[in-house]
């Protein structure tokens, strides 16, 4: 078990370094999500979940991007408020952006067993998708994972790091269209 977290942990660096070398321009970059009507670029939203992805199944932790990462308290998958206000700032960027499709992404903290973990970050992932759902999202445009705790957007321990992990995080993308 320690030899493959000990892999995982060099890809994982290594993704880290070839996303940071192929990615040093941002000139351009929207940063308001496309809220002021111009929509999202299919080729940035590929080009940017490419990055993410590298050339493995795993992504790096990413807090970047047009969508707002849901976060969630200590053992749950409740959406609080604060929560509730960031899903919907999503809601408006998928009304205003239809070709637009996510991947809702579950993560945890590091505490927990890899198992539990990899069943809270589907609870919450599964919660998003059923909020999204309820506010007029197609179902068709969401899909759900579960990375557990594998994938911290912070590296460390104690409660602010633990904070910013426990997370919900929308990885958009667009389908090409067929002409």
């Amino acid at each position: 078990m320690k030899h493959s977290r000990i892999i995982f942990m060099a890809l994982f660096a290594l993704l880290l370094i070839l996303t940071a070398s192929g990615c040093s321009s941002k000139s351009g970059a929207k940063t308001d999500g496309g809220l002021d009507g111009s929509g999202l670029s299919e080729s940035d939203l590929n080009a940017a979940r490419e990055g993410r992805f590298g050339d493995g199944s795993i992504p790096t932790g990413d807090d970047e991007g047009p969508f707002r990462n849901v976060h969630f308290e200590y053992d749950s998958s409740t959406l609080s408020d604060e929560a509730r206000q960031n899903l919907e700032y999503n809601v408006q960027i998928l009304e205003q952006n239809p070709q637009v499709k996510v991947q809702l992404e579950g993560h945890c903290d590091e505490r927990g067993t890899a198992e539990y973990n990899l069943a809270l970050g589907q609870r919450r992932s599964h919660t998003v998708y059923e909020a999204l759902i309820s506010y007029g999202v197609s179902p068709a445009r969401l899909s759900t994972i579960s990375y557990g705790s594998e994938v911290p957007l912070v590296q460390g321990t104690g409660e602010q790091a633990w904070a910013k992990n426990r997370r919900v995080h929308f990885s958009g993308y667009a389908e090409k269209q067929n002409s």
